[in-house]
């Protein structure tokens, strides 16, 4: 007895366990086992008897961004989940998730279910989510057939309670900026840039000395009062994000919410608006519309729960969406692009006659001002209905312990866009000016463009809709130390998306049991047989068994005498998931891989009256793919579960996963000689294993409260086997690295002059010249060249290390909560044009290039020499772009006071009122700082936001 129970204790130690808390979940409930866990089983089990890898957090955790859905509120949350911004429109911008990393050649995005079924989580607020439960192992998945291989995030909405009434108000003022804008040089520093690059490329100068000074002063000394006001048209210096944008946009979110219910009834209803206005300057220049970047939407939710009799249960859940969004111009307009592409110098906003500046160099319908004002605007519309219904029947009367259930759901959404803009007429000069006794630059006039009066179209954007039906049986009793669940259900999907080829039927039949025996010991088994019209005939059933096991030690007897473990449970579990993904040609789904595909072409032969032909070639082109299968995920994983001196939560997990029968393009591995393409193949194989920490510690010392806790995940992969073509060169083979791994030229520095280069081996991009960036010779044969190329740096599209924590202290209702996120193991290639690769193609130069560009005083600068023109050998992939992307953000930070009950209870009407200040994504530490490590293209930047809010319960 004493060697085990040291046996645990050393147990304990090892996995760092810190003492000294009192055990309360964030509801503020005795018992980190209150926490439940719901693996699509018709039954959420408790984490005392989970056998499955799932994290769970709650509303009043993620509820802390007021953010316009869910997706964008969960930065940091859920144990296993990456969760990465994207930059864009406000209306459209969403996060990237990725549940354990990347896994796969083909798709490594995560199943998203709302309430069961697979949904937008972009349609749900929130404020209507009770929980988010992210699914990581097979055990967690296994019932979801297909779709699940990758994980899932299940969102589970807010329900009724019997016998009470509440109503709930939360407004929202947030208040936007934009951070990290690029700062651009002004017009005559680009133009002594383009002179000093067109220098090292042995070119004339562009601009000459007057020019470039009547850039800069937009006056030259001498020159009469008529010339010197018609400079600035021939020589701007314009700030086009100064003169495009405005520094901070507001949104606005009002939320209503009721709760309640009486005996036989209840309800949860919210009703949800919300309104922000972007960063468009000068948005009201037009007599009746306005061109600002805006959008609005509102959810109206609504969940019944009904008891028709003491043993039938219905369960209605609706949500009705509608949102509008308005941008400047068409709906593809891009004032951010433009900014990124146009220089100071181009021309002005406006020319000297008040038509919109433009060029022949530089397209009038770049200008990013006349696009911001001048060409009205586009609006789209989106609508959603999402409906489910549940009827469930004890059948105890029949089968003690026996119940059937019925599920039936449909939804429906739809995007349409009109057309509102208009073109512009456009109006700019191609000065030339040599020396002063001119008395004026020459000049020709550029036009283009027409007005036109504003569109009328409209258009279907996207449209969707969705069917499911299910139904099974359950059984759940109890026999003395034994506990048993068990479901047998049959489910029916179609789906039905915009676009050819997309009707999509799948069908699983399942079983699943759970077993415990004397709260200690649990198996959970899995057996579920799925088929979808996807695949090859013949090929479209998959079988997936799982099996998971817990062993809960703080039952045991040996454990009754450590009074500071409240839980300690151990797991493990294995499954074989299987996926209906299709092979790809480039960026298109290939839907009839299984079919040999023929394809005729030919000469015309003229020979009826018509001079008509029938007449071709006929020729086999992809062969078709013979016994093919289906990709498959065999899914192993142990974890600890713990709570200690009744205050912390602690989850350890380790996974291995092997990727298997991955569909891959196999020409690689064919010789030219066979004649046609080859066909698909299931060959590619994915490993990737990894480890997850989390942890949540709550304490309370009178009228204090304090909470930290933090999540920790590693996620690493590597291709196995992904019929790769022969490589000539060791260094260039793509097998046994990382998924979507940074390949490139390994930089050595930048040649300081022609000694060096001539000392060096000849690099075969482009011509070198002193500023050029010097490459190591990696293959040994004394060339540089394409055979250079290396795996350099990490993944840039999702991060191996993926961390967050929090902490919060509460005092007599004043309180102060933050939460940090971070990430590490994570590259970027800083290509975006003007910023990092700037003058080519004749766009912009940034003032952080230019302030660390190689020149003859500056060798060891930390970029290469300034281009005019491409330049091959530079703007390579290489080292020299690579970028440490890792970052640490605040996420949210919040201070608030929540007003005393006594103090409710006298106005009669209240029953709590919280007022509250939030930052969010304030504060960012990473290694690149003139960009957003989340998003460093030529795209709308990130912003972070003040927000003041109330919430108030009647």
């Amino acid at each position: 007895m004493k060697n085990n129970k040291m046996l645990v204790l050393a147990l304990l130690a090892s996995l760092g366990m810190p003492i000294g808390a009192q055990n309360m979940d964030n509801k503020g409930r005795v018992s980190g086992d209150s926490v439940t866990v719901d693996v699509g089983a018709n039954r959420t089990f408790s984490r005392h008897e989970s056998t499955a890898a799932v994290s769970t957090v709650y509303n009043e955790e993620f509820d802390k961004r007021a953010s316009k859905n869910i997706s964008n509120s969960l930065f940091g949350q859920g144990l296993g989940l990456t969760a990465l911004q994207n930059a864009g429109n406000f209306s459209s911008t969403e996060p990237t998730f990725y549940v354990r990393g990347l896994q796969s050649l083909s798709s490594s995005s995560p199943l998203v279910l709302v309430d069961g079924l697979e949904r937008d989580m972009s349609l749900v607020s929130p404020e209507e989510v009770e929980s988010v439960s992210i699914l990581k192992d097979a055990a967690a998945v296994a019932l979801y057939g297909y779709k699940g291989i990758n994980g899932a995030i299940l969102i589970t909405t807010k329900r009724g309670k019997y016998h009470s009434r509440e109503i709930k108000f939360t407004y929202d003022h947030v208040i936007n900026f934009q951070s990290r804008r690029p700062d651009f040089v002004n017009a005559a520093t680009y133009a002594e840039a383009v002179n000093e690059a067109r220098g090292y490329e042995g070119l004339d100068v562009r601009y000459t000395p007057l020019e470039i000074h009547a850039f800069r002063y937009g006056r030259v000394k001498g020159l009469s009062d008529r010339i010197n006001v018609q400079l600035p048209y021939f020589y701007p210096n314009v700030d086009w994000i100064d003169e495009t944008f405005r520094d901070m946009g507001v949104s606005n979110k009002y939320n209503i919410e009721f709760t309640g219910g009486g005996s036989k009834f209840r309800y949860y209803a919210m009703l949800g608006l919300m309104t922000d206005k972007g960063f468009v300057a000068n948005a009201n220049m037009n007599d009746g519309y306005s061109t600002q970047d805006k959008y609005s939407s509102a959810n109206l939710r609504t969940n019944l729960d009904i008891d028709l009799t003491s043993t039938t249960k219905l369960k209605l859940n609706l949500l009705g969406s509608l949102s509008e969004s308005s941008r400047p111009g068409t709906s593809s307009t891009d004032l951010w692009d433009m900014v990124y592409s146009i220089p100071s110098a181009a021309f002005p906003i406006l020319s000297d006659d008040g038509s919109w500046g433009g060029s022949s160099t530089w397209s009038g319908t770049m200008n990013p001002v006349a696009q911001s004002q001048g060409a009205a605007y586009s609006k789209g519309h989106t609508r959603s209905l999402l409906a489910d219904l549940t009827l469930s029947q004890d059948l105890s009367g029949l089968v003690k312990g026996l119940g059937v259930s019925f599920r039936l759901a449909y939804d429906n959404y739809s995007s349409i866009w009109e057309d509102h803009s208009k073109t512009y007429a456009y109006r700019g000069y191609i000065p030339s000016w040599q020396d002063s006794s001119a008395g004026g630059p020459l000049y020709t006039v550029v036009t283009g463009g027409k007005p036109s009066e504003m569109a009328t179209g409209a258009d279907t954007n996207d449209w969707a809709r969705q069917f499911n039906f299910s139904g099974g049986f359950d059984y759940n009793r109890s026999f003395g130390k034994h506990d048993v669940y068990s479901q047998l259900k049959w489910e029916y999907e179609f789906r039905d998306t915009y676009g050819v080829n997309t009707s999509i039927y799948r069908q699983n039949i399942s079983w699943y049991t759970h077993y415990g025996f004397n709260k200690r010991y649990y198996v959970d088994l899995a057996l579920v047989g799925s088929a979808s019209n996807l695949l090859a005939p013949g090929h479209k059933w998959a079988f997936s068994p799982t099996v998971s096991a817990a062993w809960v030690l703080s039952e045991e007897d040996f454990m009754k005498e450590v009074s500071w473990v409240d839980l300690l449970k151990l797991r493990a579990s294995f499954g074989v998931i299987n996926a209906d993904y299709l092979p790809k040609d480039g960026d298109n789904s290939v839907y009839n891989y299984w079919e040999q595909i023929y394809t005729t072409t030919g000469t015309r032969y003229l020979f009826d009256v018509g001079y008509g032909s029938n007449f071709g070639t006929t020729y086999m082109n992809r062969l078709a793919t013979i016994n093919s299968t289906h990709e498959k995920a065999y899914k192993y994983n142990v974890g600890v579960d713990a709570t200690l001196f009744k205050g912390l939560n602690l989850t350890v997990e380790g996974y291995y996963q092997r990727r298997k029968d991955i569909w891959v393009d196999p020409s690689g591995q064919y010789s030219t000689v066979l004649g046609m393409d080859s066909p698909y193949e299931n060959a590619g194989i994915v490993d990737s294993w990894g480890t997850e920490f989390g942890l949540d510690y709550t304490k309370r010392w009178g009228d204090w409260t304090v909470n930290a806790g933090g999540n920790f995940a590693f996620n690493r992969n590597e291709i196995k086997e992904q019929r790769e073509e022969p490589r000539l060169y060791d260094n260039l083979k793509r097998t046994g690295h990382r998924l979507n791994q940074v390949y490139g030229l390994v930089a050595e520095g930048i040649f300081r002059d022609e000694a060096e280069i001539a000392s060096s081996p000849a690099q075969n991009f482009s011509t070198v010249v002193p500023g050029d960036i010097k490459y190591k010779n990696v293959n040994g044969d004394e060339v540089i060249d394409a055979n250079d190329v290396t795996a350099i740096g990490y993944s840039t599209a999702a991060p191996e290390i993926y961390y967050s924590f929090h902490l919060g202290a509460e005092w007599k209702g004043i309180g102060l909560d933050a939460m940090f996120q971070g990430t590490g193991n994570y590259s970027a290639v800083l290509n975006t044009k003007s910023m990092f690769w700037p003058l080519i193609n004749n766009t912009s130069l940034s003032t952080h290039y230019y302030e660390n560009r190689w020149t003859p005083e500056n060798l060891n600068a930390k970029y290469p020499r300034l281009s005019s023109q491409s330049n091959a050998n530079n703007y390579q992939t290489n080292t020299i772009w690579l970028a440490d992307r890792s970052f640490l953000k605040l996420r949210n930070v919040e201070v608030y006071y929540k007003f005393p009950q006594r103090l409710m209870k006298r106005t009669k009407i209240l029953g709590s009122a919280k007022l509250y200040v939030r930052g969010v994504d304030l504060l960012c530490f990473d290694h690149i700082d003139v960009a957003d490590p989340e998003s460093y293209g030529a795209t709308n930047p990130l912003t972070k936001s003040v927000v003041v809010g109330v919430k108030i319960g009647f």
